[in-house]
């Protein structure tokens, strides 16, 4: 008798299963929680699921079951650490008007006034603040059933599985230094739109023409600087006037403009293009200064159009356009020039200098 009668509720069992249909479309994806990723371990995040049902038109439907487990079929166990007590029910669509029960771990349900559902209707269900199975790697799974009922009792109408996995998380680290990039030559290239010291040619660099006291004599250098320094960086110029011998062309003290005819070394870090006495020589400091992430400027001495300057010591340039700070990479260009009066002793003229680039950090 009592064979009979397990055999008897077995038949039920199996009965109650095959009437229901299968879910189709159907996904699990694991979001990101306020602070936690979708598939972390012990996580604190949020499930969303997403699938079509009913498989046929007009069905009630009153409740949907989630149902996690650490198998696909046979008897359900709670995946460890998965905690669904304190879900909240987010976004829904396709069939609406749900309300979450959690009062069971593991075996959370949404509940509604029982309504028809049209056939092949898409749905998704989000429920937050689900706590992950704590185990890594680990995939688990959820057993969606939805019934006519509002509380899940009687038998299921849909039902189906979705498959979801905890993963370990990928952890970065990474190091950014104090950094300077700083570098002199006779020109600074780019590469890929970015100035490249690595590109820097040579110091060596010759004025453009002979010196004479009816022409100025002009040439150009260029530098690069970057820095990460939270009170930026500073360029000086230093060293000696030309010099052939004993005899020098006088360094111009105060910035001006050249005289022909004069004995005047100066320079400055503009485009030089007004002044109908001196050549057009140099450009503008690029990229142009921006206050936030260019700040490199020329300053107060070296930085008038057509107007010269040369002590040694000076400061040329600094990263305090919108505030002394750190700057991405910029050219500068130094433009040159030389006037001199008739009775300049004859010789090669002659000068060493030399940028000092320093950060504050």
């Amino acid at each position: 008798m009592a064979i009979v009668m397990i055999c008897f509720a077995v038949g039920i069992s199996t009965s109650s299963n095959a009437s229901a249909d299968q879910i189709t479309l159907r996904s699990l994806t694991l979001q990101a929680g306020v602070t936690d990723g979708g598939s972390k371990p012990g996580g604190v995040v949020n499930h969303l699921f997403a699938f079509t049902l009913p498989s046929t038109g007009n069905t009630n439907v009153g409740s949907i079951q989630f149902l996690y487990c650490t198998t696909a079929a046979g008897l359900c166990t709670t995946p460890g650490g998965l905690v669904t007590t304190s879900a909240t029910l987010g976004t829904q669509s396709g069939a609406t008007g749900f309300t979450i029960v959690n009062t069971t771990n593991g075996a959370p349900y949404i509940s509604r006034t029982s309504a028809s559902v049209t056939a092949n209707t898409a749905v998704t269900y989000q429920l937050m603040g689900v706590t992950n199975p704590t185990t890594t790697n680990q995939t688990f799974y959820v057993r969606i059933s939805s019934f006519a009922s509002i509380d899940t009792t009687g038998g299921a109408t849909d039902t189906g599985n979705v498959a979801a996995s905890t993963a370990s998380q990928i952890v970065l680290t990474g190091t950014m230094p104090e950094s300077l990039v700083f570098c002199t030559g006779a020109t600074v290239g780019l590469t890929g739109g970015v100035p490249d010291c690595a590109t820097a040619t040579s110091g060596a660099i010759s004025f453009n023409q002979l010196f004479s006291p009816t022409d100025t004599a002009t040439a150009t250098s260029q530098m690069a600087a970057s820095t990460n320094a939270g009170s930026g960086y500073n360029v000086t110029v230093n060293g000696p006037t030309l010099t052939s011998g004993s005899n020098t062309v006088s360094g111009m003290n105060a910035s001006t403009t050249g005289i022909r005819g004069t004995s005047q070394f100066g320079l400055n870090l503009r485009a030089n293009t007004t002044a109908t006495s001196t050549p057009l020589v140099g450009i503008e400091v690029a990229p142009s200064p921006n206050g936030t992430n260019y700040r490199g400027q020329s300053i107060t001495g070296y930085n008038g159009v057509d107007n010269f300057k040369f002590t040694t010591g000076d400061s040329v340039a600094n990263s305090a356009n919108g505030g002394a700070g750190g700057s991405d990479a910029q050219i500068f260009t130094i433009s040159y020039i030389v006037n001199v009066p008739g009775s300049q002793p004859a010789g090669t003229y002659t000068t060493t200098l030399t940028y000092i680039c320093t950060p504050t950090f």
